[in-house]
């Protein structure tokens, strides 16, 4: 009771009464921890040192959050769609969980007005706001427990902001389906990934490039290798689907 008092007492009154009524708007939520919900508004370009060397950034919660979010989103769709295989399953999970999705939850449910993060190249990373949204999931398991994040995300934020209908015939994983095309017709394709030029332990950068046939093809960057690849791919579907000297679009059977 005492605990609940003071929570009462501090986010009607307290230093920290900005954050409660961030996170009240958002989630509808008393946080019992404040500081996770405060520590997952920062952004790793807007991190700060501790004299021991650590760097206190949202990171740890969106690894934390990324898991959860991927375990609940599983078990909705499992419940959901009882008569689909395992393939439909996967794939409709990973346009759920992509950045492309999560970047517009972010957005439509108001975070992205309150990360903190530092301006430049960094700040102009969009899926920065998908990033915050998993460490705000990983913050609410931490405080609220699975269950109630389990109930939050599937009833407040899937359900509401999410249709799974339109989202079903939506392409994100365009990596594996350009693995699956080159397959398919017998094409050689690589992925040459590396660190980019701009590349830091405070802020990782990739550039990858997309090889096929021999033919250089599409090229992409992101701040995780498997995001570099998908940028890649991408832009490699763009340039199939335009015609290339290599592969003109009259001999290329490839759709989006």
């Amino acid at each position: 009771m005492f605990n609940r008092l003071r929570q009462l007492i501090e986010s009607r009154y307290g230093q920290d009464k900005a954050y409660y009524q961030i996170v009240k708007s958002l989630f509808g939520i008393r946080p019992n921890n404040i500081e996770l919900y405060k520590l997952a508004l920062i952004h790793r370009s807007a991190s700060f040192v501790l004299p021991d060397g650590t760097p206190i950034n949202n990171e740890r919660l969106e690894f934390l959050g990324d898991a959860v979010m991927e375990a609940i989103v599983s078990d909705f769709l499992f419940i959901e769609y009882p008569g689909k295989d395992e393939g439909f399953l996967t794939q409709l999970r990973s346009k759920i969980v992509s950045r492309q999705t999560l970047n517009a939850l972010a957005v439509r449910i108001g975070l992205d007005k309150h990360l903190i993060a530092q301006g430049g190249v960094g700040f102009n990373q969009k899926h920065l706001y998908g990033d915050a949204l998993e460490a705000m999931i990983g913050a609410i398991y931490l405080d609220q427990g699975y269950d109630y994040t389990n109930r939050l995300l599937i009833n407040d934020i899937l359900r509401r902001h999410i249709n799974l209908s339109n989202i079903t015939h939506t392409e994100t994983d365009f990596k594996s389906r350009l693995i699956e095309w080159s397959q398919k017709n017998k094409h050689h394709l690589e992925f040459i990934t590396r660190p980019s030029d701009h590349y830091t332990s405070q802020k990782p950068r990739f550039t990858s490039a997309v090889r096929l046939d021999g033919h250089w093809l599409g090229e992409g960057e992101g701040d995780s290798k498997k995001r570099a690849e998908q940028a890649a791919a991408h832009r490699s579907f763009e340039l199939l689907q335009q015609g290339t000297d290599h592969f003109p679009p009259e001999t290329v059977s490839i759709e989006l």
